[in-house]
């Protein structure tokens, strides 16, 4: 069932029907926690008014990690399996993740001025994170440099799953060393060190990203496909033959 799916032809027409569902959720769910997070939320006791670019701060920070690791998993599975729909989902996905990571580490320095006294300082987790932003980089870079397109998948997958090791370097980055960086807030482990009313707030601005990133992935990957499968029958049937 799922290896049916694998089919850019069978693909394409799920993705159209599910990218609308998602990018109405991901827009509902961003005015629920901006509302809850800048109008509803306490000021904090410590940071006043300035802790709340955490609502847009952590959720980022979150999607550049776990898009990441989401795109090196349909790049292991283009290279295991050999499919073109993983290797144009990893590609789709790549730019969210550049995106996400990008807003993080801007947010970041509009939330560590206040806090540390800087815009930037050579941090575990700061640097760790604007190298994810490089490899997101790289990762389309190398994509657009080449024309053989399965040869740009298996280079771009390898390069991906060697960079999968900065994740982990990220989120143990502030257990590892002594940095600026605070610790986690919320811990599968642990009890929130955040008010419930916060907490809720960032949880469905995650939420909220998550959705957006599925619903650009879907839209992008099917302007992948009319790319990439131009000569095949299915999308000459949907868009008309070539022109030469």
């Amino acid at each position: 069932m799922i290896f049916r799916y694998s089919s850019p032809a069978v693909f394409y027409p799920l993705a159209g029907r599910l990218a609308p569902w998602f990018m109405g959720i991901a827009a509902v769910l961003c005015m629920i926690g901006l509302y809850i997070g800048f109008a509803v939320a306490p000021t904090d006791y410590q940071q006043g008014e300035s802790y709340r670019i955490i609502f847009i701060h952590v959720p980022a920070a979150w999607m550049a990690m776990f898009t990441y690791l989401v795109m090196a998993a349909w790049c292991a599975a283009s290279l295991i399996w050999n499919t073109r729909l993983s290797a144009m989902m990893a590609q789709a996905l790549a730019p969210t993740g550049a995106m996400f990571a990008f807003i993080a580490l801007w947010t970041g320095a509009f939330w560590g001025r206040p806090t540390w006294g800087t815009y930037w300082v050579w941090d575990a987790r700061l640097t760790s994170t604007l190298i994810l932003l490089f490899l997101y980089l790289g990762f389309m870079g190398l994509r657009a440099s080449m024309d053989d397109a399965r040869r740009a998948d298996r280079a771009c997958a390898v390069l991906a799953l060697i960079g999968v090791i900065n994740v982990p370097i990220i989120y143990f980055s502030v257990r590892w060393w002594n940095t600026l960086h605070q610790g986690a807030s919320v811990s599968l482990t642990s009890a929130p060190k955040m008010a419930q009313v916060m907490l809720s707030a960032m949880l469905i601005m995650v939420f909220a990203a998550w959705a957006y990133t599925i619903a650009v992935a879907l839209y992008r990957v099917r302007s992948l496909m009319l790319a990439r499968e131009a000569d095949a029958q299915w999308v000459q049937a949907l868009i008309g033959p070539p022109r030469r």
